[in-house]
């Protein structure tokens, strides 16, 4: 079956990005001039996902409120004849019905969130797309992963190679046969040691998931840091059914942390035609050297 549901969890406080968060979603924070959680919207709609699933909590109305219309705004961009603006508004937001809300009451973990949205994704797999991760590449991530789905079937998990000493802050996968962008895989740890690591390889924040997920996360069972996690349930889920590593082809930003937050302005306002010789500019100025680096292709 096609993967045509998403799931966002945006339930987090943000807690790492106060006082900016404490008005406002984190995910409502922006690179350039997008929120972080439209970079993800954009990236699930271009592998072709139609139906997105937002797992929110207390106090983030205005991710809500980004995905709807706003009337006067979008007629007062009609009378001063701002028609770019306007079109590319409209464009971002979904179609009516093709926008859902749930509210995870408690931080219980990753895993309890995905499961508060099991009614709205039913019985068909689906996307889960992790907000605070940005990835810039062509095809996006979640395309690069549809496209393995289509063939493998079965659950697919995004993994990226960091250095053997970084592996003791993810979740790392142990690598089966099979080329970079379908293979088998064989485990998952979470946080192991670097000398116990089955690999270099990370999960990195994009999944697809089959529905069978959702009786494993009712189990309700806590996990690390007193949580349910996600990890827990994939492990189950793996006795019954394949995963599949994909070893995307592209770059990516952890804005969950500052730095990386901070990266990931750097890198979209360089990828901007419209801004990029401007920031260059006022960047020499201050003494600092940057480059630009188109962003990475998969082979066709």
């Amino acid at each position: 079956m096609r993967v045509r549901t998403a799931v966002f969890p945006v339930a987090g406080l943000g807690t790492r990005f106060l006082p900016a968060t404490k008005a406002m979603p984190k995910e409502m924070l922006t690179v350039v001039d997008r929120p972080v959680i439209q970079y993800a919207v954009d990236e699930a709609k271009e592998a072709g996902i139609e139906h997105f699933v937002f797992v929110t909590g207390r106090n983030k109305g205005l991710i809500e409120d980004h995905f709807d219309r706003q009337y006067e705004l979008e007629k007062t961009l009609e009378l001063r004849g701002k028609l770019g603006p306007l079109a590319q508004l409209q464009k971002e937001v979904p179609s009516a019905g093709h926008a859902s809300f749930t509210r995870q009451q408690e931080p219980l973990g990753l895993g309890h969130a995905v499961w508060c949205a099991r009614d709205m994704v039913g019985d068909r797999p689906f996307a889960l797309l992790l907000p605070d991760m940005l990835f810039m590449g062509k095809p996006g991530v979640m395309r690069q992963m549809v496209e393995t789905f289509e063939v493998t079937g079965g659950n697919v998990i995004a993994v990226e190679e960091v250095a053997p000493d970084q592996v003791g802050s993810y979740g790392v996968v142990a690598r089966g046969a099979g080329p970079d962008n379908a293979f088998r895989v064989e485990g998952m740890v979470e946080k192991p040691k670097p000398d116990e690591a089955p690999s270099n390889l990370i999960i990195s924040g994009r999944y697809i998931l089959q529905p069978e997920i959702f009786p494993l996360l009712a189990e309700q069972r806590l996990g690390a840091g007193g949580e349910i996690q996600l990890t827990d349930s994939m492990q189950a889920l793996m006795t019954q059914q394949p995963f599949v590593g994909v070893k995307y082809v592209g770059k990516s930003f952890d804005c969950g942390s500052k730095a990386g937050f901070l990266a990931a302005n750097v890198a979209y306002a360089l990828e901007r035609e419209d801004i990029r010789n401007q920031f260059l500019d006022l960047l020499a100025d201050r003494g600092i050297e940057a480059s630009f680096t188109s962003i990475p292709q998969a082979a066709e």
